[in-house]
């Protein structure tokens, strides 16, 4: 005798909603929130998840300036950028970037959790990081999601 398995509907672009929240990285973990936000956007925090549709909602992250990394990352851990030429090889320590460009931090984490292939590229679409407190998304009312 089989077993019957319950399976729900499957997502498609018609029948999925997007929402929009908004998180605040002040004193967070860059790893511990980044891997919160990526599962957000990929939607696997609904009840009808289906890897290969776009279920994600729409996430804003504010005061990227003010992550915080565990241990001695932020001396020790290296962003390397590689231009595709001989001797272009470019390394900066995470404090240096965090000083820099700050939403750069954020959007390389998020990014590296995400699917490898153009529903990847979708999904961190989908994400607007910012070093300041103020974003200009309020018409989309986002709500605040919490850690």
């Amino acid at each position: 005798m089989s077993k019957l398995h319950f399976t729900t509907k499957h997502a498609n672009a018609a029948t999925v909603k997007h929402n929009w929240y908004v998180v605040d990285g002040t004193n967070q973990t860059v790893g511990r929130m980044c891997s919160k936000i990526a599962a957000v956007l990929r939607g696997k925090n609904k009840a009808y998840y289906t890897p290969h549709v776009d279920c994600g909602d729409y996430v804003i992250v504010l005061n990227a300036d003010k992550v915080v990394f565990t241990g001695n990352k932020m001396e020790d851990k290296q962003y390397i950028n590689y231009s595709g030429y001989p001797g272009g090889k470019k390394e900066e320590a995470a404090q240096d970037l965090l000083k820099r460009r700050p939403e750069v931090v954020v959007e390389r984490a998020v990014k590296g959790m995400l699917p490898k292939n153009r529903l990847g590229r979708k999904m961190i679409k989908k994400m607007f990081v910012y070093a300041g407190a103020s974003h200009p998304h309020a018409a989309q009312q986002p709500k605040e999601l919490k850690f």
